[in-house]
């Protein structure tokens, strides 16, 4: 089986791109969903956030939801706003934020790969979020939420996507938030053998954002192999992925915010951070500036907290990290905080939100203490991932997000 072949894509025709393409389902909750959706009936938000067109309060993991996206999707469809190509195609999807712009081949990729970690994780998933996803993979019999992958540049997929990118795109045209989206099709022979033949090459790809997406994915793979079918033309046997080179990835900083200090004072607090950090108080916000180092805002004041070198376990790929660092020399051991992923006391800020989302929330008495983190390097993740490690919860946050609606993946 190939790692990643070319899909019969089901896409918006043109005209109607601007009118479905929306944000991907986990980026905004309900009530968020329903206001972006409000007088764009053709918003992919019907699809993917359902709930919106049902009683407000309505629970999302209720069965009527996944029936309802299943309903809304068929109905674009029947009205022919998406629309299935005829025959297999690659894809290239471009993303430009400010001047910062990557490009990612659009594909569907190996479950086999997946399961025999060829498609390399780095985190965790949960249970809860895999059913959901498994659930509404079922109701539509597609994948309409792409797997955002990495892989290690290479000179030939580089050499068609300069080819493919100088001709007009189908698709251009910018989101709510900015970001520019822009999408060519690669239905040459040629050179959809060679993307397939270069990708067979590559020893690995890496989950950049999607654990739960692929993992959903592979499970309804599962679940259906059992009716029979070769798994080198069944469709189920694949998911929808972007796959962008390493070297366009951009990682933006993922902060902590705590609730409280763990009954110190705000002295007893400081004194405690003197053992593992250097700390210097700033005349204005501060933002890290290397790995290793912090900034830390505490009673309408900013401060720079640098790791002690001797405290880095430079061979560990996990616990070397910024958020391991941080986590493990201060969060667990003063503030007491030792399972980030369901202590109630921390709660996290996506770095494209800005540090002064870290001041507005302290200031406001909502938080106590933030702590703002140099971004985690790709490199990290992919040292992680090839050490078949997990990273700590929340530590890399990619920007800019793959829209919903630009490109879906039927399983039948």
């Amino acid at each position: 089986m190939s790692l990643i072949r070319p899909l019969q894509g089901l896409r918006p025709k043109p005209e109607f791109a601007a009118a479905v393409i929306a944000p991907p389902y986990d980026v905004l909750n309900s009530e968020e969903a329903r206001l972006r959706a409000q007088g764009r009936p053709l918003s992919f938000l019907h699809i993917s956030k359902p709930e919106i067109d049902l009683p407000a309060l309505t629970d999302p993991y209720d069965p009527a939801v996944y029936t309802k996206g299943a309903e809304n999707f068929q109905k674009l469809i029947d009205q022919r706003v998406l629309v299935q190509d005829s025959q297999p195609c690659y894809y290239l999807y471009r993303l430009i934020m400010g001047a910062h712009q990557q490009t990612g081949v659009v594909a569907v990729a190996s479950v086999a790969d997946y399961n025999s970690n060829r498609i390399r994780k780095h985190e965790y998933t949960r249970p809860d979020k895999e059913d959901d996803r498994v659930r509404q993979i079922d109701a539509l019999n597609a994948q309409t939420g792409p797997v955002f992958l990495t892989y290690r540049q290479h000179p030939e997929v580089d050499r068609i996507v300069n080819q493919v990118t100088a001709t007009t795109p189908q698709y251009d045209l910018s989101a709510d938030d900015g970001v520019r989206h822009s999408f060519w099709v690669i239905d040459n022979a040629a050179q959809i053998e060679t993307i397939t033949r270069t990708f067979d090459s590559m020893r690995c790809l890496y989950i950049a954002d999607g654990h739960h997406r692929s993992a959903a994915a592979a499970r309804v793979a599962a679940l259906r192999r059992s009716d029979g079918g070769d798994p080198v033309t069944t469709v189920h046997e694949y998911f929808l992925a972007v796959i962008f080179p390493d070297n366009q990835m951009q990682i933006l900083d993922y902060n902590r915010l705590i609730r409280d200090l763990n009954g110190l004072s705000i002295e007893q607090f400081k004194q405690q951070l003197s053992p593992a950090f250097e700390v210097a108080a700033q005349p204005r916000i501060y933002k890290p500036q290397q790995p290793g180092e912090f900034s830390m805002y505490l009673a309408g004041q900013w401060y720079r907290l640098r790791i002690k070198p001797g405290l880095i376990p430079l061979t560990d790929p996990v616990r070397r990290l910024d958020v391991s660092l941080l986590q493990d020399n201060l969060i667990a051991p003063i503030l007491g905080i030792t399972d980030p992923r369901r202590d109630k006391r921390i709660d996290f800020v996506g770095g494209i939100r800005g540090l002064a989302e870290l001041v507005r929330r302290v200031d406001g008495g909502e938080m106590r203490v933030a702590f703002a983190l140099y971004p985690t390097q790709l490199s990290d993740l992919m040292a992680v991932a090839d050490a078949n490690q997990v990273m700590p919860p929340k530590s890399t946050w990619f920007e800019p997000k793959l829209a919903d609606g630009l490109v879906s993946y039927l399983l039948k």
